[in-house]
């Protein structure tokens, strides 16, 4: 049996799929904290205007981070399918959902579009 007629080819692949939706679910979180950073300024400091630079500031780049995150998903999702397309039946193990993953990535991917959409409106 070749190491390539092995399921923990598609195991390996499946981890790092999950390592780059962590990554992307944590670079999406470190935005909408950073988008909305000049409200928590703003109500810690109600007598000291901040000014609207600053806030407007902080948005841009927290929704920027929101759609980098979003695009790490996707882009880790439609790698990861690209590949397990390639696999042989061997390759995949028995009674597994192989694009159960995949999908969890694209629906990542759709909360961070959609959280980056609701925080520019």
């Amino acid at each position: 049996m070749s190491y390539l007629d092995d399921p923990r080819v598609y195991f390996a692949a499946e981890r790092t799929l999950l390592a780059w939706i962590r990554t992307g679910i944590a670079t999406i979180g470190l935005g909408f904290v950073i988008a909305k950073f000049g409200l928590f300024l703003s109500y810690i400091a109600p007598h000291d205007p901040i000014p609207a630079f600053k806030q407007s500031a902080s948005l841009v780049v927290g929704v920027a981070m929101v759609v980098v995150g979003a695009a790490t998903c996707l882009g880790a999702a439609m790698q990861f399918q690209r590949f397990v397309t390639t696999l042989s039946p061997q390759e995949l193990p028995p009674r597994w959902f192989p694009s159960f993953a995949g999908w969890i990535a694209y629906a990542m991917a759709v909360g961070g579009l959609g959280l980056g959409l609701y925080l520019v409106l």
